[in-house]
């Protein structure tokens, strides 16, 4: 791994460059000449090898097409070279962001992308004065909003996917959210753009005053730009009838061009004309914005959220007129549909706790301080007429930021959410945002269930009520042909059921290949024409993204066409070591991966950290995930997962922080995919010496303890640092562990109140992991202090591992023996009702998450599930039953500040909250982080290969910490708050930060708050 410092947004990080191959030796032969005249061209990177094109042919739809291969372009000029050149080569071009598009906009087949997420994502000039922002397309709009917020300003389009998507993403869909009830759409907000067409050339796009001097000396030159003027003009003027009758008036409508928005009325009264308006939605066949001009507003200071239970769908759409009359900003939908797929979640259960039992749907009515005077008397008047006088049961009043927050975290999960569900049929999209007034909602929903009725179907609802932008997605299975087919059926019923109610096939998601086939029948033959000139102006060759909004009479765009599972995608199910019958077998967990891209994201959460310091798709869970999917389905070669090139940049680069098990809302749990085939890597390749250390780190770490100190001054001798990198591949600048003579388990059997767990009652048992026995034994015993003082009997026997080390490296035999002995040690304590309790996170986490697909077969599931109940981490013990609550605090010391970061394995069973409740409840002021992983990740963090990646990851943990506390959130400040952290892993990063100490584990200070 490379360090290097990139400036994005503003902010300033440091980020691994990982070592992905840029290779040429699986390039087609056919595009060879093209990617080596791209490597001249361009300063960017450039990549034709099998693995770009896997990761590249996707995006969160429902299609797939491998594309020639892919350009990072650094700037404008990168951006103009690589046209020419693709054009040289009379290859298609592709311009795209975070890939979230849900039409299949940024899937196109042969064609060069251009990923414009990596370098181009700087935020220019902020003009607060004017609410302008100039921005780069790759710029992630949370990170917009951020950059904008301390001016009291926000972009105002607020898709469900702002925290990856792109503001360039956001114009070529002209993308919207849930405020547009209030704001509109992308279209409102672009006041320029500079453009690269499909010459390589470049335009400015702004406001042009008609038959000015300035149009005059645009449309006298003889170049592309005057044509695209002279012709835009002409077709908008000379079609303006046609535009007034077919473009549906709609709050939203993004089918299609914006002809009907290209001439305007300036504030003089001049007549003007703005290319920028049309090309906001044409996703990318016009040209490629590389920068843009933004309109901004003002942030209200205060929200307010009304959600309306109904026990009806129906009724609650019929409602939606009268909560648009109450000056809400925003109303959204979701059925019970949502509700029971977020109630089987683990990262949304939590959120769709509040939603009443028997409700069918609910619609959320937000208001705004800026609109409205007295938010508390708006929500009581929402109440009072959907609720006291309308068809709402009950309703839920939410004035505080973080509990709309949980509200709003519900409805945005919707989409993913849905593609969760069990099997292969699925909620697809490909008709879920046709919009209609909202006053013939209600109807129109009606007619759809006919329809799918007809198609014996059912569907999901949700989304944009409020604008007639309801979400509803077909329960379909497209790996079979007749599904394929009732799909295109479907869509051509619902077009013409939209037209019926004077509506748009599109309100948000745009065209792509989902719905450009249907424009011709909802604009008409005139407008199609026009929509082909248009294209025919600005890419007189038709190169810029094919096949999206308009097509080619000879090649035209089919909705069945490219789709990522097709009647002709079949996948193997392998035999596998771990049990994967709860996700449904190694393949469906492999294809819930649904290309959403939420393991983009970089603003919270865990997931997914090697992105976050390398920015590459490779290293996402959705990346991971299409070449696991591409392997098991041929599309590459299946002998390729024990190459050691998927290994090393696929699989190992997945620290395994089990973020994903949480924070992908599908739950695609890479880590246990990971470690299934590193065992059959293992199983026909064997293990490397590196791989047997780490595993067996308890071993040595007991060697280590048995010749302490000698041990602990080894590693100083001149050289010994050199030879253990040599030799094993330890990080030489890596602070490692020391170790401790007497062990915990001596010093329990030494003590004099240590009970005999013979003849005691019931209490628990306190597990030794390899760290707190033999390298921190105050841990232990401070948890011994703790849990005795509130008068629980506590033992602490000499037992093995459980197998986390040897599980992380993919020896999933060796972790199994692990689990298999320390079940059969434990049993007669189980027995008896003793619990098993852990210091280590990731120790607590091997057991409750992976000991029963480990263990299945095994062992008795009876035993194991016997296990699994009783075994916590210390701090869930102690929170989960009350423990604390006996314990005798001294709460009068002025006790400190504490900075809590969780552990990944913690968040990921939704446990890194326990530790919080006990340390507020002993007096501290604690203040837990939204933080990602610390990058340590067992022996990940120790291995010279990966350091400096380990490394990238801590640095933005590190920034995470400080931003938390404005002193500095160091334990070394003694005006700063103690950074408190209960991972082993975690203490260890952070503790090699300059600056900072070790940080204690909250155990440590609950027993620091006990009376002396």
């Amino acid at each position: 791994m490379a360090t290097e410092r990139v400036e994005s947004g503003g902010r300033s990080l440091e980020r691994a460059s990982s070592t992905v191959a840029d290779e040429t030796g699986d390039t087609h032969e056919s595009d060879r000449d093209l990617a080596d005249d791209l490597r001249r061209a361009v300063e960017g990177d450039v990549r034709f090898d099998e693995y770009a094109r896997v990761l590249y042919a996707t995006d969160g739809s429902i299609y797939g097409a491998q594309p020639a291969g892919v350009v990072f372009p650094h700037d404008t000029d990168d951006v103009r070279a690589a046209v020419r050149v693709a054009a040289d080569h009379g290859v298609p071009v592709l311009p795209r962001g975070a890939g979230s598009s849900l039409a299949g906009q940024t899937v196109g087949p042969g064609c060069l992308v251009l990923d414009l997420s990596r370098h181009m994502a700087d935020i220019g000039e902020i003009d607060p004065e004017e609410r302008r922002v100039t921005v780069q397309p790759g710029v992630v709009q949370d990170d917009l909003d951020d950059a904008l917020e301390p001016h009291g300003l926000r972009f105002a389009p607020d898709p469900a996917s702002s925290n990856r998507a792109t503001i360039g993403g956001g114009i070529g869909n002209n993308s919207t959210g849930a405020h547009s009830v209030r704001y509109g759409i992308t279209d409102a907000y672009v006041e320029e753009c500079e453009i690269v067409l499909a010459d390589g050339s470049t335009i400015r796009t702004r406001d042009v005053v008609l038959d000015s001097p300035e149009w005059d000396a645009i449309v006298s030159k003889d170049d592309r730009e005057a044509e695209i003027y002279r012709t835009v003009r002409a077709i908008v003027e000379d079609n303006a009838d046609e535009i007034e009758a077919r473009y549906p008036t709609l709050k939203r409508c993004v089918s299609g061009y914006n002809l009907q928005k290209v001439l305007r009325e300036n504030a003089a009264g001049e007549d003007v004309l703005n290319l920028s308006k049309l090309i906001v939605g044409a996703e990318g066949t016009l040209g490629v914005v590389v920068e843009a001009e933004l309109a901004l507003v003002t942030r209200p200071e205060k929200t307010a959220l009304a959600v309306c239970c109904y026990d009806d769908l129906l009724s609650a759409l019929a409602a939606v007129p009268e909560a648009l009359e109450l000056e809400a900003s925003a109303v959204e939908l979701m059925d019970d549909e949502v509700f029971r797929l977020a109630a089987d979640s683990p990262e949304y259960a939590e959120y769709a706790e509040p939603i009443p039992d028997g409700t069918a749907a609910v619609l959320m009515v937000e208001f705004d301080s800026e609109v409205v005077d007295d938010l508390s008397a708006a929500l009581e008047n929402a109440t009072a007429r959907l609720v006291d006088a309308g068809a709402a049961f009950d309703s839920l009043e939410a004035l505080t930021p973080d509990r709309q927050d949980r509200l709003w975290k519900l409805r945005k999960a919707s989409i993913p959410l849905l593609m969760s569900m069990e099997g292969d049929p699925k909620p697809y999209p490909f008709v879920e945002d046709a919009s209609v007034p909202p006053e013939e909602l209600a109807e129109y929903v009606a007619g759809f269930q006919e329809i799918l009725a007809d198609h014996d179907t059912t569907a999901a609802y949700f989304a944009h009520a409020g604008v007639g932008t309801l979400h509803i997605r077909p329960v379909l299975n497209l790996k079979d042909g007749e599904g394929v087919e009732k799909m295109r059926s479907i869509a051509e019923d619902v077009t013409d059921l939209a037209l019926e109610h004077n509506g748009a096939f599109s309100g948000e998601h745009g065209d792509g290949l989902a719905r450009t086939e249907f424009n011709p029948k909802l604009y008409g033959p005139d407008l199609w024409q026009a929509f082909k000139n248009v294209k025919s102006a600005f890419d007189p060759d038709w190169r810029m993204n094919p096949g999206k909004v308009v097509y080619r009479e000879d090649a035209p765009t089919d909705i069945r066409e490219h789709l990522r599972y097709g009647p002709d995608y079949a996948s193997l199910e392998p035999q596998t070591r771990l049990d994967f019958d709860d996700e449904g077998g190694f393949s469906h967990l492999v294809e819930l991966c649904n290309g959403c891209g939420t393991c983009r994201q970089t603003g919270g959460d865990v997931m997914c950290p090697t992105y976050r310091a390398t920015e590459e798709e490779i290293a996402t869970t959705r990346g991971r995930a299409n070449l696991l999917r591409a392997a098991i389905s041929g599309e590459i070669d299946p002998e390729e997962l024990y190459d050691e090139r998927f290994q090393q940049e696929v699989l190992d680069l997945c620290i395994g922080c089990k973020g994903c098990q949480s924070d992908c809302p599908t739950g695609v749990d890479l880590a246990k995919l990971k470690a299934e085939v590193k065992h059959q890597y293992h199983e026909r390749e064997g293990t490397s010496l590196r791989e047997r250390l780490f595993a067996n780190v308890d071993r040595f770490a007991a060697a280590g303890s048995a010749v302490a100190p000698i041990a602990n001054h080894a590693t100083s001798v001149p050289g010994a640092r050199t030879v253990l990198e040599k030799t094993v591949g330890l990080a030489p600048d890596r602070t490692l562990p020391t170790f401790r003579r007497e062990t915990l388990v001596d010093w329990d059997e030494q003590r004099d109140s240590r009970v005999d767990p013979e003849t005691a009652a019931a209490g628990v048992v306190l597990f030794p992991d390899t760290d707190t026995n033999y390298s921190n034994p105050a841990l232990g015993k401070a948890a011994v202090e703790l849990l005795e003082t509130a008068d629980i009997h506590v033992t602490i026997p000499d037992l093995g591992p459980t197998g986390r080390s040897a599980y992380s490296q993919g020896l999933l035999d060796d972790a199994a023996d692990c689990g298999t002995e320390l079940l059969e040690d434990v049993e007669p304590y189980l027995e008896r009702g003793w619990s098993v309790l852990f210091v280590e996170p990731s120790d607590a986490a091997m057991v409750v998450d992976e000991y029963r697909s480990l263990l299945s077969g095994r062992v008795d599931d009876d035993r194991l599930e016997r296990l699994v109940a009783n075994a916590y981490g210390v701090c869930e013990y102690l929170d989960r039953h009350r423990v604390d609550e006996r314990l005798p605090y001294d709460h009068e010391d002025g006790r400190r500040r504490l900075t809590y970061h969780g552990h990944c394995h913690q968040k990921a069973r939704g446990a890194d909250h326990h530790a919080v409740g006990l340390l507020r409840r002993a007096g501290y002021a604690v203040e837990p982080v939204d933080s990602g992983c610390c990058g340590m990740a067992g022996s990940f963090g120790y291995e010279a290969e990966h350091y400096d990646l380990s490394r990238a990851i801590g640095s933005i943990l590190r920034d995470q910490l400080e931003e938390a506390s404005a002193t500095g959130a160091t334990s070394t400040e003694p005006d700063g708050a103690t950074v408190v952290a209960p991972g082993t892993s975690c203490r260890t990063q952070i503790g090699d930060f300059e600056g900072y100490d070790r940080p204690p584990h909250p155990v440590e200070l609950l027993a620091r708050a006990l009376e002396a």
